[in-house]
């Protein structure tokens, strides 16, 4: 049997159900592996250890009485620190955030794994408020990739996804308001998925209104799916969810991709700078489907660039957010955040909802050509992980982080799932994604071609050095 650390959420549950392990071992495995190993990474923001082996306790019980509360029962998960979790103070990676709470609640996300008997194994860190697609923040500091630790793990779910990619769990929440899910898995070299939007239950609502979801990460396909079982059931707090569909959303991952129509956009029809390593990977993925038996075109679904809707809406997000804020807590906020925040209260009415209209048309647009395909597929990032401390490397003025991210962030203006799976390596060993994007409320669709991918190009099993 592999060591404890390198096991999938489905391998903890058949050892549990066979009492070959138990919670409390693996639960104390992956405490002692942060302990000795996230000091390099940074990828926690609390652990309370006591709190977690006492989950573990609970969870070993109903195992060995043979009622446990679902298959993730007993299976250590962490929560991205955006995500409020009673008990422990939730500060979103912010100095603003009194760290005394009250912390009485749990997001819907949070409160559906406990209900599944999930050992939450600790926070992990964000950007300030997951405001970029990076992760550090004035609270928690620089936040490192696994796979090497100069480069940064991607944002806002960067934690997550370094926990992962360290082994320090099998299982993470992340969010995503513009591929803070997608582009830390691409970067780490995991999987993430972005939800419908919907399809997870959030509350509190983001600030950043309806570009924002909640979503699994995970090392394998099968695990983010059994994770999608359990966080996708209905809480009433959220007035945005869709109705729960019930379904089981491991049912589809044997399915065939024989005959089925994909489109292919090495570029989604606008995007000017991508690094030449990950067109290449991306392409020769492509080129896989096609050898499973799908139907694979190369063409754009729209060569509008969407970028300054989603700017404006984003902008006025974090104006809305930080913008009343005494001037004693903006002077601690991160610089880029605040000058971000300040440009977002500046911005007219007639703007945003402008921009809110041009949303509703662009969505429109690529909703309407997923009618003829059954995917979509891009790269996750134009780029692979760059340097931490970083918030571009695309672009002359180190601040439009858009220029590095145009194939996330219009996926979040459509709300169609889309999830990241690593496609390969770069010559100096740095992980790739391709991004899977399917028709609205089809995520199981986009869980089993990517299945379908993960069993045809497998990097899934492949660890950083020193981990």
């Amino acid at each position: 049997m592999p060591e404890p650390h390198e096991m999938s959420a489905a391998e903890l549950s058949a050892a549990y159900a066979s009492k070959e392990l138990s919670p409390v071992d693996v639960a104390q495995a992956c405490i002692g592996r942060i302990a000795a190993l996230d000091a390099e990474i940074n990828a926690f923001c609390l652990i309370d250890a006591a709190t977690s082996l006492a989950q573990a306790e609970a969870s070993e019980a109903r195992w060995m009485a043979g009622a446990p509360l679902s298959l993730l029962d007993g299976v250590p998960v962490a929560v991205k620190d955006l995500l409020l979790t009673k008990g422990w103070a939730t500060r979103r990676g912010s100095l603003t955030v009194d760290p005394n709470g009250p912390w009485t609640e749990d997001a819907p996300a949070v409160a559906r794994l406990r209900e599944a008997g999930a050992v939450l194994i600790g926070k992990t860190t964000t950007p300030e408020f997951g405001w970029k697609g990076s992760t550090d923040s004035p609270l928690t500091g620089l936040t490192r990739n696994p796979w090497n630790r100069a480069r940064t793990p991607g944002g806002s779910s960067g934690g997550s996804a370094a926990a992962l990619a360290a082994r320090f769990a099998p299982l993470a929440l992340g969010t995503d308001g513009g591929g803070s899910i997608r582009i830390p898995a691409s970067f780490a070299g995991v999987y993430g998925l972005k939800p419908s939007f919907g399809r997870v239950p959030a509350y509190p609502l983001s600030p950043f209104g309806t570009v924002a979801h909640v979503g699994p990460m995970s090392r394998t396909v099968r695990d983010s799916a059994m994770l999608t079982n359990v966080i996708s059931r209905p809480d009433a707090r959220d007035w945005f969810a869709g109705p729960h569909s019930g379904a089981d959303y491991t049912a589809r991952l044997g399915e065939s991709l024989k005959g089925r129509r994909i489109a292919f956009s090495p570029r989604l029809g606008f995007a000017r700078k991508v690094v030449p390593e990950v067109e290449t990977l991306v392409a020769a993925a492509a080129r896989r489907f096609e050898a499973m038996g799908a139907q694979v075109e190369q063409v754009d679904p729209s060569t509008d660039d969407p970028s300054e809707i989603f700017q404006t809406l984003w902008w006025a997000g974090a104006g809305f957010l930080l913008g009343d804020l005494p001037e004693e807590k903006q002077r601690l906020l991160d610089p880029g955040l605040r000058r971000m925040a300040e440009e977002g209260t500046a911005i007219p009415l007639k703007t945003y909802l402008s921009a809110n209209a041009a949303r509703g048309a662009y969505g429109s647009r690529l909703r309407q050509f997923m009618e003829g395909y059954d995917f979509l597929l891009t790269p996750a990032v134009a780029t692979p992980a760059f340097d931490v401390g970083m918030l571009s490397p695309l672009d002359d003025d180190g601040r439009a982080w858009l220029q590095w991210t145009p194939f996330s962030f219009p996926f979040n203006l459509t709300q169609q799932p889309a999830a990241s799976i690593n496609c390969g390596f770069t010559p100096d060993g740095l992980p790739v994604g391709l991004q899977i994007v399917g028709r609205m409320f089809d995520d199981a669709g986009v869980l089993a071609a990517s299945a379908a991918y993960e069993a045809a190009d497998p990097h899934f099993d492949k660890a950083p050095k020193g981990f």
